[in-house]
């Protein structure tokens, strides 16, 4: 089949760009829908592993399927039960921290004063409010728990997802014109796919946790709350921990003193560093990893389109992405692009050739 439309190449361009601004704009405008059925992926990926343990063991599909949706309904019973209260408690007081911060601002500023410093106080509270973070944290946390009020739309379709899991293979190798090949990529894609959600929820999993006790030792209210944002938003590399980190260490800043504060600043940084920068690369690889300026432009983006639900989702859905350029040679490049830096070995051995060649 010939596959020449007769267009040139800025003319091929233009129309994929614009059918791009076009789904993009779509998705946007379909935000309330996209949301849950994203979310019932995701979930559904991370529980494709033990589904498929449980299979090769030998448990019909029917029952393995019935053992995970158990075991979702039990985790999100256990979550709504130990965070739903402080969500809701935690908005209440956002107003009364905002203001216990913007007075401990105003008495940093006439500090500041008082040592020769001229600095328009209005203007400076205008430009960097504290409590925007405190509001930013409690509309992310109000905006994630009311996505679960189409739970059980969720859970449906993880169901549907899971059941159609083990036959999709087999259809793309009946439409496919190559089965071997195409079946291959596919079952390497969704591989792929798997072993970095399961891993990065292993791992963020453990970083709550870690958050948990250490500001449940400290004393600091709503540690469970913490934890679970520092939880979600560990999806986000480099950039999560850091707004994770933000109103908790306001928090402990209004409530326990500047003292305590930088402690669990030091507490953040200590878990993160251990998980982000040791035990991932460790276990996942680097090659499955994301530029920094990727993570942030996918932040920037994921949000805009699908809201703080999209931030959450940003790096799953733009690693999503990536995987599936890296598994084809023809968009292989564009994979690499997305990527970290590559190491130093991986330089083509014909460029490696020349570099010698003009040394000599």
């Amino acid at each position: 089949m010939s596959t020449d439309t007769g267009l040139s190449k800025s003319s091929r361009f233009l129309v994929t760009a614009a059918s791009f601004v076009v789904v993009v704009a779509g998705m946007r405008a379909a935000e309330s829908l996209l949301v849950p059925f994203l979310i019932a992926i995701f979930i559904a990926v991370i529980c494709l592993p033990p589904l498929s343990l449980m299979q090769k063991k030998g448990i019909p599909t029917g029952l393995a399927i019935l053992v995970v949706v158990a075991g979702i309904i039990v985790a999100g019973t256990i979550m709504t039960a130990l965070i739903g209260t402080s969500v809701d408690d935690f908005v209440s007081d956002v107003p009364t921290y905002q203001e216990n911060l913007k007075s401990k601002a105003k008495e940093l500023l006439a500090w500041l004063e008082s040592t020769g410093l001229d600095i328009p106080e209005k203007k400076v509270l205008d430009v960097f409010d504290p409590g925007a973070a405190m509001n930013l944290a409690a509309g992310l946390l109000t905006r994630v728990t009311s996505v679960f009020t189409n739970a059980f739309l969720i859970l449906l379709t993880v169901i549907f997802i899971l059941l159609e899991g083990a036959t999709i293979s087999r259809k793309i190798n009946v439409i496919s014109q190559k089965p071997d090949t195409s079946g291959s990529h596919f079952d390497k894609f969704i591989g792929d796919i798997n072993r970095y959600m399961a891993l990065k929820t292993v791992t963020s999993l453990a970083t709550g946790v870690c958050i948990s006790i250490w500001l449940m030792f400290l004393g600091l209210n709503y540690p469970l709350l913490w934890g679970t944002l520092a939880f979600l938003l560990n999806y986000v590399p480099n950039i999560g921990s850091i707004i994770a980190a933000v109103p908790a260490v306001l928090l402990a800043l209004i409530q326990l003193g500047p003292a305590q504060s930088l402690v669990v600043l030091a507490g953040y940084f200590v878990v993160n560093t251990v998980f982000g920068s040791i035990i991932e690369p460790r276990i996942m690889g680097k090659g499955l990893g994301l530029s920094t300026l990727v993570v942030f432009l996918s932040l920037v983006f994921w949000g805009w389109v699908l809201g703080p639900v999209g931030m959450l989702l940003s790096v799953p859905l733009t690693m999503t992405v990536k995987i599936a350029l890296d598994n084809n040679d023809d968009t292989r490049w564009i994979g690499t692009l997305l990527g970290p830096e590559p190491p130093a070995e991986t330089v083509p051995a014909e460029e490696s050739e020349k570099e010698e060649l003009q040394r000599q």
